[in-house]
């Protein structure tokens, strides 16, 4: 299959100058964004689907699912596991639901802001066993450092959910500010490595393969 998909472009070379300075600043002031009520009402809606489903399951996050195309492959891999997809874009999830006769029980998706998600799960006590972080926006200008998930002021909370943590990307830059931001906050080790997907999981990944990108992930052990 071809495809003609490009590699993120940035004017920036290497990690940014400030993503060390960004990550102390958010790590020694608590995010205190007040609650969406929409994300309140999501939450609670698939936290209740969680417990009666699947109660004391372990419980993976697929954050910024998409289509939910990796949910579900996700939740086929893991059945004893409670499988959650998160995106705000109705529209991809909507498509997404084409194919709920597919789904297995242990699999939902659901619409809501990840910076809300996240702080919800944590406020409730709720810890991950398995995250997935699969080709988020790179956000590539220099000047959107902190649109990035680890350059954001919700990147400590994300990582105190816990769990094997797997971010994927095609911008070998966003990788490795993940690593540092991941090692400088939790003193984990943090690595990049080229991983060629077979099958790809998402299709951005099917797409990113096909045009010959370099694919690249990391996965970091945060129980």
């Amino acid at each position: 299959m071809h495809a003609d998909s490009r590699v993120p472009e940035s004017a920036q070379s290497g990690i940014h100058e400030q993503l060390p300075m960004v990550v102390d600043r958010h790590a020694a002031s608590p995010f205190r964004k007040p609650y969406a009520d929409y994300n309140r009402v999501a939450f609670a809606a698939s936290v209740e689907r969680f417990q009666l489903l699947a109660s004391g399951a372990p419980l993976i996050l697929d954050s910024g699912c998409g289509v939910g195309e990796s949910s579900l492959v996700l939740a086929r891999a893991f059945p004893a596991h409670y499988v959650i997809g998160v995106d705000q874009s109705a529209s991809r999830l909507q498509r997404g639901q084409r194919r709920r006769s597919e789904w297995p029980p242990n699999l939902d998706l659901v619409r809501a802001d990840l910076v809300d998600y996240w702080r919800l799960l944590h406020d409730a006590g709720l810890r991950l066993a398995r995250h997935y972080l699969l080709y988020p926006n790179p956000w590539p200008k220099i000047g959107h450092l902190r649109r990035r998930w680890h350059g954001h002021p919700v990147f400590p909370t994300m990582l105190a959910l816990g769990g094997v943590l797997e971010c994927r990307s095609n911008w070998p830059i966003y990788i490795a500010e993940h690593c540092l931001a991941v090692r400088q906050l939790t003193g984990r080790p943090a690595v990049a490595e080229s991983y060629l997907p077979d099958p790809p999981i998402t299709p951005f990944e099917r797409k990113y393969r096909d045009s010959g990108h370099r694919l690249l992930r990391t996965v970091t052990d945060l129980s």
